[in-house]
C-alpha cells in the first residue's frame, strides 16, 4: 500500500499536538488544593473503570482525526497485471501407424516411444495450435487442429497400430496434413511427418503431397524412425508371439527430399534418446512469437480508514450522551 498525497500526512502533527494539550491540562488539574477539616468524603475509592473511561472520547476524536488525515492522503494498493499476446504455429503431428512400427528397436516399441515423446512436445508448446494425422495404407484425421492439449494428448494415447488397414502411404499421410491446415491463417504452418519405411501405398505420391506442402507454404520435418539393418519385431507363430529379427528399410532419400523441398529438414531417430533429441531441437527452431505487456491496476484504500473515523465519532457521540454526562 502507498499514499497518492504523501505530503498531506503532515497533517499527523494535529492530533499529535491536541495529545500534548490534554495530557498537560491533565497534569495541571493534578495540583489544586482546598482546606477541609475532614479528608473522609474524598478517601472513598472511586471506580477505576469510570476514572479511565472518561478519557475514552478524547482518545475516539483522536482516532478519528487520524484516520481521516490517512483517507485524504489516498491509500492505494496495486497489482501488476499481465496480457500475453501470442503469435502461435500450427502445427500438424503426421505419425505412420503401420505394424511395422510394433518393432522394438526402440523402447518399449516404436509406436509407443513416438508416442510418449510426441506427448511431450505437445505438452512443450502451450500457444500452438496442433493436430494429429495417421497413416499407414490409408490416412485419416485423429484430432483437428486444436489449443485442447488435454484432448490433443488423450487422442495421441489412443494411436495404434490397427486403426486402418496396413501399409504406409506416406504421400497420403502428408496430403492428409496439410489438407487439414491449408485454411489456416497462422503466419507459421508446419507437419512433422514420422515413418519408419518405404512409400507402398496410396493415391498420393510423396512428390505430389511435397509439392502441395510448398505451394501452401506448409514447411516439413521428416523422421525416419528405427535402425539401421535389422531389428527385433514381434512374429505370431503356432506357438504364440517371437520376436524376430527383420530387415529395416526407410527411403531417407525420399524423406530429405520432402523436408529439403519443404524448407523442412529431415532426421534419423535409432533410439528414444535421438528421438527425443530430434523434437527437442523442432522445437527450439519452430518458436512461437510471445509478447507479454504488463500494467497496474489500482485499488482505493481509503474508504476503510473513512468508516473507522466515521464509527469512532458516532462511538465518541453516544459516550457523552448516556455514559459521561451521568459520571459524578
Amino acid at each position: 500500500m502507498y499514499f497518492e498525497y504523501p505530503k498531506l500526512l503532515w497533517l499527523m502533527v494535529v492530533p499529535a499536538v491536541m495529545l500534548l494539550h490534554y495530557l498537560w491540562l491533565e497534569l495541571a488539574k493534578r495540583h489544586p488544593h482546598l482546606r477541609v477539616s475532614t479528608a473522609v468524603p474524598w478517601m472513598i475509592r472511586r471506580n477505576p473503570v469510570m476514572a479511565v473511561l472518561r478519557h475514552v472520547p478524547f482518545a475516539l476524536r483522536t482516532l478519528a482525526l487520524v484516520m481521516v488525515v490517512i483517507a485524504i492522503a489516498r491509500p492505494r494498493s496495486s497489482s501488476t497485471v499481465e496480457k500475453t499476446d501470442t503469435e502461435g504455429i500450427d502445427i500438424i503431428l503426421a505419425m505412420d501407424v503401420s505394424t511395422s512400427m510394433l518393432a522394438r528397436d526402440l523402447t518399449p516399441d516404436r509406436i509407443s516411444a513416438s508416442k510418449d515423446i510426441a506427448i511431450e512436445f505437445i505438452s512443450q508448446r502451450p500457444y500452438d495450435r496442433m493436430g494429429i494425422v495417421v497413416f499407414a495404407g490409408e490416412s485419416f484425421t485423429q484430432c483437428p487442429l486444436t489449443t485442447d492439449r488435454a484432448s490433443l494428448i488423450n487422442l495421441m494415447k489412443e494411436v495404434q497400430t490397427d486403426l486402418i488397414e496396413d501399409g504406409t502411404a506416406i504421400g497420403n499421410g502428408l496430403a492428409t496434413a496439410i489438407a487439414r491446415m491449408k485454411d489456416s491463417d497462422a503466419k507459421s504452418r508446419v507437419v512433422i511427418l514420422l515413418t519408419d519405411g518405404v512409400n507402398n501405398r496410396g493415391e498420393v505420391s510423396p512428390q505430389m503431397a511435397a509439392e502441395i506442402a510448398r505451394t501452401y507454404g506448409v514447411r516439413v520435418y521428416t523422421i525416419g524412425v528405427g535402425k539401421e539393418g535389422l531389428a527385433p519385431y514381434p512374429v505370431v507363430t503356432p506357438w504364440g508371439v517371437e520376436v524376430q529379427q527383420v530387415q529395416v528399410e526407410i527411403d531417407e532419400k525420399l524423406l530429405s527430399e520432402i523436408a529439403t523441398s519443404t524448407g523442412g529438414r529431415y532426421f534419423r531417430a535409432t533410439d528414444n534418446t535421438k528421438l527425443a533429441e530430434i523434437y527437442a531441437e523442432i522445437n527450439k527452431m519452430e518458436k512461437a512469437k510471445v509478447s507479454v505487456d504488463s500494467f497496474p491496476i489500482y485499488e482505493e484504500k481509503f474508504l476503510l480508514f473513512a468508516l473507522i473515523a466515521l464509527a469512532a465519532l458516532l462511538l465518541e457521540l453516544l459516550l457523552n450522551w448516556f455514559v459521561i454526562r451521568r459520571l459524578p
